[in-house]
């Protein structure tokens, strides 16, 4: 019985270790790779829009958006990015609901774009 015990509680040990990554770029992509996309000015229409498009509006538009956080057009990502709730939200900071909900987290590259395109006072460009 103490041998079966053992084997068992061997096998839940790899099983719930084995789920494990501490190398979270390496998961969830950005890797060591420079990130070019925040060099110069960061464009709304070309650089920003294409990635919450990808990541956000499948979710956060129409009539009744996920959480009420409505989003797909540039006044309602103003506003987002302007509630401080974009940035929280994408960089999985303490007091936000992480997103993307059920996708891998965007990457440090990807995240920098967005965080430019705010500190840069939100541009419509």
């Amino acid at each position: 019985m103490r041998y079966f015990l053992s084997i068992v509680l061997l096998a839940v040990t790899v099983i719930f270790y084995s789920c494990y990554y501490d190398k979270e770029q390496l998961l969830y992509g950005g890797g060591s790779a420079p990130c070019t996309d925040t060099t110069g000015v960061v464009s709304y229409s070309q650089k920003v829009a294409p990635l919450l498009q990808q990541y956000c509006y499948s979710c956060h538009t129409g009539s009744f958006p996920s959480g009420n956080a409505v989003m797909g057009t540039y006044a309602a990502d103003k506003a987002m990015a302007q509630s401080g709730k974009l940035h929280g939200t994408i960089s999985y900071a303490p007091g936000y609901s992480p997103m993307p909900k059920g996708m891998p987290k965007m990457s440090n590259c990807q995240i920098a774009v967005i965080k430019k395109w705010i500190d840069a006072g939100m541009l419509n460009n």
